[in-house]
C-alpha cells in the first residue's frame, strides 16, 4: 500500500529552482530516506508533503489526501520534526508536549500510549525548561510532541543534528519501534551510518532526483558525493596533495592553552569537575563529549564567557579568571549557530567583523578581496548572507572568526547538519589555519573528523575520561575507530541527563 506518492513537482523560489520535476513513492511502514547535500531541496519538499508550502507544477498524496484539496486531513495524519528543534524554549518539558496536543486537537492523556516508551524516558524532568534540556532530552521530546496526536506518517528533516554519536543511536531504536507499529518514517540526514538505516533511500541534488534504491546501492554508486577522498581515513585526508601539510610539530613550550584542576559548579551541581590539560600552538584539538557532559560549559569558561569556580588556566597567556577581556581579543570563536548577520551581505559581514576585531580599514579591504578570492565568493560578496547554502554560510563564519589570525580559533560543532562534501572542505580550512601557526580547539559530533585532530579529549560526566591521538585511543580501549571509543567511553557516564 502506498503511503506517500510524488509525481513531478517543482518549486522556484525567483530564479532558484529549489525541486525540478520530482517523482517517488513510500510504501506503508516503510522507513525511507530523503538524502542529498545541503540546497538539494529536501526541506521544500517535506513542507509540501505536510501542507505548509505550495509546488509550483506535480501533484503529491499523502495516505491517499491530495496536499491541496485535503489539506486538513493530512494535518491530522503527519508528525513532523524539522531541521531546528520546534520546541518552545521558555515552556517546560510538560507545556511543550500539552501544547502540541492542543494543535491537533486532542490531550497528552489521550495520546500517551502512543509516546509511552519515548516520553518516559524524560518525564521525571517534566517541570524543566526545554531551553534547558541536553541535545539526546530534545530530541526525545520534539518526537514525542510530534507523536502526540498518533500520525501515522512521520517527517524528521535532520533530526539528530547537534546531538552525539550515542543519542543518535538510541533515536533510530526508537524509530525502529516506531516503524512496528506501522508508521511510515521519511528521515533526511548527514550521517551515512543514518543512511544505511533506511529501507530505501532518494538522493536529490540541485533540486532533482539523481537515484532511488537501497542505501547500499545509492552510497556506491555517489560514492564521490558521499565518501570524498579523506572523509573516512584521517591519515589518507592529511597526505592529500590538494590540502596544505601541517606545520612542524611545536615544542611542548609553545602551550597556548594551559588548564590545571579547572572546575565549574552550579550549587552542588559540577558541570565541569577538575580538568586539566594543555593545547600546543598550532595544534588541532578535538574536544569530544555527550551532550551535557560539560564541553559548552568549559568552552565557555576558556573563551572568557563564564568564570570558573576554582582552578587555573591560561589562553594565549590571559589569565580565564582576570584577563577575560584579553583573551576575546585574541581568540577567534565559531558555534554551530554561526554568528553572521543574515540580513547583512557577505562582503559587509566580513568587513563589520574586521572592525570589530580592530582591524585597520585598508587591510580590512586587502584582506577581504583576498577572502573572497579564497573561497570564491567573489561573485556572491552583494548576496545577503542569509540566501546562502548552510555549508557556504559555515565555511564564511569559519573564515570570518580566523580574519584577524587569532592565536586560537574555538569551534562549537562547526559543521552539524552538513553534507560529507562540505565537510571535507571545511577541514582543508582548518588545516590550513593550523598550518599558519592558529590553534584550533573544535568540538565534533562527527567522529570520522575527530580521526583528523591530532589530540583528542573526551569528557564523561564532567572529567576528561580519555585524552592522546586517535591512535593511541583507538589502541590503548581496542576499539577499531573513534566511533566505538566514544560509544564505549559515553555508556560509562553515571549521571543522567
Amino acid at each position: 500500500m502506498i503511503s506517500l506518492d510524488v509525481q513531478h513537482i517543482s518549486k522556484s523560489y525567483g530564479r532558484v529552482m529549489a525541486l525540478q520535476d520530482v517523482s517517488f513513492s513510500v510504501e506503508k511502514g516503510e522507513v525511507f530516506g530523503l538524502i542529498g547535500p545541503d540546497g538539494a531541496g529536501k526541506t521544500s519538499m517535506y513542507r509540501i508533503l505536510c501542507t505548509l508550502l505550495l509546488a509550483d507544477e506535480g501533484t503529491a498524496t499523502v495516505d491517499g489526501f491530495d496536499v491541496v484539496r485535503g489539506m486538513k486531513d493530512i494535518r491530522r495524519r503527519v508528525g513532523y520534526m524539522p531541521g531546528r528543534f520546534s520546541l518552545y524554549q521558555d515552556l517546560t518539558v510538560r507545556e511543550n508536549l500539552e501544547f502540541f496536543a492542543t494543535l491537533f486537537g486532542t490531550t497528552v492523556d489521550e495520546g500517551y500510549d502512543s509516546i509511552k516508551a519515548i516520553y518516559q524516558q524524560i518525564e521525571r524532568f517534566a517541570d524543566r525548561k526545554a531551553g534547558a534540556l541536553s541535545g539526546g532530552m530534545k530530541q526525545k521530546l520534539a518526537l514525542s510532541c510530534a507523536l502526540v496526536h498518533q500520525p501515522s506518517v512521520l517527517f524528521l528533516d535532520e533530526p539528530t543534528t547537534g546531538v552525539d554519536p550515542v543519542s543518535r543511536k538510541e533515536f533510530w531504536a526508537m524509530l525502529s519501534m516506531l516503524k512496528e507499529r506501522g508508521i511510515t518514517i521519511v528521515a533526511s540526514t548527514p550521517y551515512l551510518d543514518e543512511v544505511r538505516c533506511c529501507e530505501r533511500v532518494t538522493f536529490l541534488s540541485e533540486g532533482k532526483v539523481m537515484g532511488i534504491d537501497k542505501p547500499e546501492i545509492i552510497l556506491n554508486r555517489f560514492a564521490d558525493i558521499f565518501n570524498p577522498a579523506g572523509i573516512e581515513d584521517g591519515s589518507r585526508f592529511r597526505g592529500q596533495d590538494s590540502l596544505p601539510s601541517k606545520a612542524a610539530e611545536p615544542s611542548a613550550s609553545e602551550n597556548v592553552i594551559e588548564v590545571s584542576h579547572l572546575v565549574k559548579a552550579f550549587g552542588d551541581f559540577h558541570a565541569v569537575d577538575d580538568i586539566s590539560f594543555t593545547v600546543k600552538r598550532g595544534e588541532i584539538f578535538g574536544f569530544l563529549g555527550a551532550n551535557g557532559a560539560g564541553k559548552t560549559t568549559a568552552m565557555h569558561m576558556l573563551t572568557g564567557l563564564n568564570q570558573p569556580t576554582s582552578g587555573a588556566g591560561t589562553v594565549a597567556g590571559f589569565d580565564i579568571r582576570t584577563e577575560h577581556e584579553q583573551i576575546k581579543k585574541h581568540i577567534g570563536y565559531m558555534s554551530q549557530k554561526f554568528s553572521l548577520y543574515e540580513d547583512l551581505t557577505v562582503a559587509e559581514n566580513i568587513r563589520l567583523f574586521g572592525g570589530i576585531y580592530g582591524m585597520k580599514s585598508e587591510e580590512i579591504k586587502v584582506k577581504t578581496d583576498e577572502l573572497l578570492r579564497q573561497l570564491k565568493f567573489e561573485e556572491h560578496k552583494n548576496d545577503l548572507v542569509g540566501s546562502l547554502p548552510l555549508g557556504w554560510k559555515q565555511k564564511l563564519a569559519f573564515s570570518v572568526s580566523i580574519f584577524h589570525e587569532p592565536a586560537i580559533v574555538f569551534l562549537d560543532e562547526p559543521t552539524g547538519g552538513v553534507d560529507p562534501a562540505t565537510r571535507r572542505q571545511f577541514w582543508a580550512l582548518i588545516y590550513d589555519a593550523a598550518h599558519r601557526g592558529i590553534t584550533v580547539f573544535v568540538t565534533t559530533h562527527y567522529m570520522d573528523e575527530a580521526e583528523y585532530c591530532d589530540r583528542i579529549s573526551i569528557m564523561v560526566d564532567g572529567k576528561i575520561s580519555a585524552m592522546g591521538t586517535p591512535e593511541e585511543l583507538k589502541r590503548k580501549l581496542g576499539q577499531p575507530d573513534m566511533d566505538h571509543v566514544f560509544t564505549y567511553l559515553a555508556r560509562e557516564a553515571k549521571r543522567g541527563d
